[in-house]
């Protein structure tokens, strides 16, 4: 290789640029004009705190409540929401005319048939993440929803993360021309679930945490992403029986995506999102999900957003008040359960990946494997 380039050509020295205003995207959660549902949950495990919190926050009306346990129901009910009523059978909401809205928060296992009979009731539905297990019985319960005339969307939350959503927009709006490439980094630990339930979970990095960073790259790329070469490993001296290290790259049209998870990392955590296009690229940065700092970069100039919010809880608030506002506005809600299937269909495929070896094409992998 000749040495006769400079630093410039090399990238060896950054291009002074000036600083410019960031534009103005939509990244903040959406919330309906006139719309103001009853909304009933089922299911009130430990996740269900931080949709409640967020409903309340919003003004939402959480009107009934259902779990297995009883006495979780109410002590939901006695810190989020009082007047609601606390159902012997979750039948008993989906039976009941005043309720508009059904959040399913149950784990994927149980949440199909419940999903189904929900839809069937003529309730619009919020599902919570991982959508289904098998993406046949996604494509059955999304025709559902468009048969019986009501919407069902998934609780995505990442994509309402402030830093997630702007990136999202602004690259939608084609802030940095067309996207080139998407590369995603978590360095922090996920060793707390050892010992838990989610220790039994084998793709628990790369399927029930990683499906919020395959969706956000589904939700940049669309269905440019063709295939995922995936692997992962057990990290030394972890505590869990499931590996905490695990990697995946993506063929794209006209592009490339990977996402590196060192959730096995004790000390020094990081994140990490860049994306990349034909006229501009950003990079997100910081210590953890909620301090998280934006630079978007262009030929003009080099924009830092000063972004409001955090993940926990706005990303809740930001998938009910998007299905809200489908219901509002009859459209397909942009945290659509179609859509994401394709979010679904790419982590299904890098777990088949991780087993086989092999890069798996998106969409070949129909269920999730073990």
């Amino acid at each position: 290789m000749s040495d006769s380039g400079d630093s410039d050509t090399y990238a060896l020295r950054a291009a002074d640029l000036p600083g410019i205003a960031a534009p103005d995207v939509a990244y903040r959660p959406p919330k309906p004009t006139h719309l103001r549902p009853r909304i009933g949950i089922i299911g009130t495990g430990g996740i269900s705190g931080s949709h409640l919190d967020a409903y309340r926050t919003q003004g939402y009306e959480v009107a009934a409540l259902w779990n297995r346990t009883r006495a979780k129901a109410e002590e939901k009910a006695a810190e989020f929401c009082p007047d609601a009523r606390i159902e012997e059978e979750w039948e008993a909401i989906l039976s009941n005319p005043d309720i508009d809205v059904v959040d399913v928060t149950l784990h994927p296992e149980h949440r199909a048939e419940i999903l189904r009979a929900a839809l069937l009731a003529g309730k619009h539905v919020l599902s919570q993440k991982p959508f289904v297990t098998d993406l046949d019985i996604g494509m059955d319960l999304v025709k559902l929803a468009q048969d019986k005339g009501v919407k069902l969307a998934v609780n995505q939350n990442g994509r309402w993360s402030p830093h997630f959503a702007f990136m999202r927009e602004a690259a939608r709006a084609g802030h940095i021309g067309q996207v080139l490439s998407v590369h995603l980094a978590v360095h922090w630990t996920h060793g707390w679930t050892a010992g838990t339930p989610f220790d039994e979970i084998e793709d628990l990095i790369l399927y029930d945490f990683g499906v919020h960073w395959f969706d956000f790259v589904a939700s940049v790329v669309g269905d440019r992403a063709e295939a995922v070469f995936a692997s992962a490993a057990r990290g030394a001296g972890q505590a869990n029986k499931v590996p905490l290290l695990a990697q995946a790259m993506i063929r794209m049209d006209g592009g490339q995506a990977s996402l590196v998870f060192d959730g096995g990392v004790p000390h020094g955590p990081r994140d990490t999102t860049f994306v990349g296009g034909t006229a501009g690229s950003m990079v997100s940065d910081g210590p953890d999900l909620s301090q998280q700092r934006v630079t978007l970069t262009t030929p003009d100039g080099i924009a830092r957003p000063d972004l409001e919010g955090q993940w926990f809880n706005d990303g809740f608030a930001g998938t009910m008040g998007e299905l809200l506002c489908a219901i509002e506005e009859d459209r397909e809600p942009s945290n659509g359960a179609a859509e994401n299937l394709q979010s679904l269909a790419m982590a299904f495929a890098a777990v088949r990946s991780r087993m086989t070896g092999k890069e798996v094409e998106i969409g070949a992998a129909r269920r999730l494997e073990s």
